[in-house]
């Protein structure tokens, strides 16, 4: 969140930062209840400055006989102490209501950000990996229809488990997915990644730490009750990302200037009620509830936080790299900025097996697999996570940084179109061959059981 002095001091920057981002925040009304609390406690130092003169004064008129205007000074004393309780409430209230309406306020997005109303004005920076392309069939079948010819992905019965957004994997199917991650995870580990391995659900406080929450709420799983159901005991939320619980790892804690930087990496499964928009990417395994990925999680000095950023983009797309796979860079603009982040860049992968209109000369779609985003002080000041960076100093703000190693279900849709061969059969890419078992080639299954009861 931005601080209050910061909105304070800078109000059209944080007006004109709202404005980019589309995000409507009544911030004259912030701006009224913070004068007002301001007016109120400078009101409050001055009763108790009075009540403190008055209650010395009790004991001197008291040593001196002066009954009557002891009698009067008390009276005196307990008129102030009422006035300043009251006005101590109403301070306390308005601070309660100012820290709410803070957390409306979006991040103030970095002034090398483009300006723009949506993803229309987001920039390609690049693209990879198309000098070079594989031969592929002259009808490439998509992901979705390809995985239950092969028998290794199944909507059907996860339908049946658990709703429409799951699906199950089976086999070889399977054996990509664990390979992917092992795969992604020792990627980074050469980048010097330490393994965190998180828990799974979180309170809200951790939500609201790294900015998911009051915002996306709607999106979230709650454990234990419907989302509108005030807090208990089971305020705990299945995680949209692992952003959440490592980036909350530090919460309330000041790290030390030796510590830095901090680069975590978590595999995890993720959990979002959203699931796109009619059409293409609510077939298959693009758009789901249940997922899983990697996240890279860096906490940074402020002066470093930019050139960290470009790193970062740079280890999460080295897992592309060395599988083989075309993707290309997109740089955000303010109007596709998230509520948070103050810079942030797509990474997209190619998926040729369904044309889309904004997908590349080719053919294909372009699936986003990573978001590495700059959060600066952000979730920091949320979630109070600082670091000194001298001991005799006074403690500032971390800044946090994240991005997807990446985001396994696309990353194996764009392997099952790319590296599909004319019959039908997928080439496994060579750095994921000894993550299966030496396995080369996904030939497919043979079908288990006659078929759902009532077919036919």
């Amino acid at each position: 969140m931005l601080s209050r002095q910061f909105v304070r001091q800078n109000p059209d920057t944080v007006r004109d930062a709202c404005e980019k981002k589309g995000i409507d925040v009544d911030l004259d009304r912030l701006l009224e209840i913070d004068e007002e609390w301001r007016e109120l406690k400078s009101r409050g130092d001055d009763l108790r400055h009075q009540q403190n003169e008055v209650s010395s004064q009790i004991g001197q008129l008291k040593q001196e006989g002066k009954s009557e205007e002891a009698e009067a000074a008390i009276e005196r004393s307990q008129t102030l102490k009422e006035k300043l309780d009251g006005v101590e409430t109403r301070a306390d209230e308005l601070e309660d209501l100012l820290e709410t309406k803070l957390l409306e306020v979006p991040g103030v997005p970095h002034e090398s950000v483009p300006v723009g109303a949506d993803e229309t004005a987001n920039i390609e920076r690049r693209q990879e990996g198309f000098d070079n392309l594989r031969e592929r069939p002259t009808e490439v079948t998509p992901h979705y229809d390809l995985g239950e010819e092969l028998e290794i992905l199944d909507f059907n019965r996860a339908s049946k488990t658990s709703g429409g957004g799951f699906y199950f994997l089976r086999g070889d199917g399977a054996r990509l997915e664990h390979g992917l991650i092992q795969f992604m995870l020792d990627v980074h580990r050469e980048q010097g990644y330490q393994n965190v391995v998180p828990p799974l659900p979180v309170r809200s406080a951790a939500m609201q730490g790294t900015g998911q929450f009051p915002k996306f709420v709607d999106d979230a799983y709650r454990l234990g009750g419907a989302n509108d159901e005030p807090y208990g005991d089971d305020d705990l939320w299945l995680l949209p990302t692992a952003e959440v619980p490592v980036t909350n790892m530090h919460r309330e804690e000041i790290l030390l200037d030796e510590d830095l930087p901090l680069k975590y990496q978590a595999h995890t499964p993720n959990f979002r009620r959203e699931a796109g928009e009619h059409g293409t990417e609510t077939r298959g395994i693009v758009r789901v509830h249940q997922f899983n990925k990697v996240e890279l999680v860096n906490f940074v000095r402020p002066e470093n936080s930019y050139d960290r950023f470009e790193a970062l983009v740079g280890e999460a797309e080295d897992v592309l790299d060395r599988l083989g796979l075309p993707y290309r860079i997109l740089e955000m603009c303010t109007g596709d900025l998230g509520f948070p982040q103050a810079k942030k860049y797509d990474i997209e992968v190619w998926a040729p097996g369904d044309d889309t209109e904004d997908g590349p000369e080719q053919g294909g779609r372009w699936l986003e697999v990573s978001s590495v985003s700059n959060f600066e002080e952000f979730q920091a000041r949320r979630a109070n996570i600082q670091y000194r960076p001298e001991h005799h100093e006074p403690a500032e703000h971390v800044h946090t940084l994240n991005g997807s190693g990446v985001a396994v279900p696309r990353v194996m849709v764009a392997i099952l179109e790319y590296y599909q061969n004319p019959d039908g059969t997928v080439t496994v890419p060579k750095p994921l061959r000894s993550y299966m078992g030496g396995l080369e080639l996904i030939d497919g299954h043979d079908s288990v059981g006659e078929g759902a009861l009532g077919e036919g």
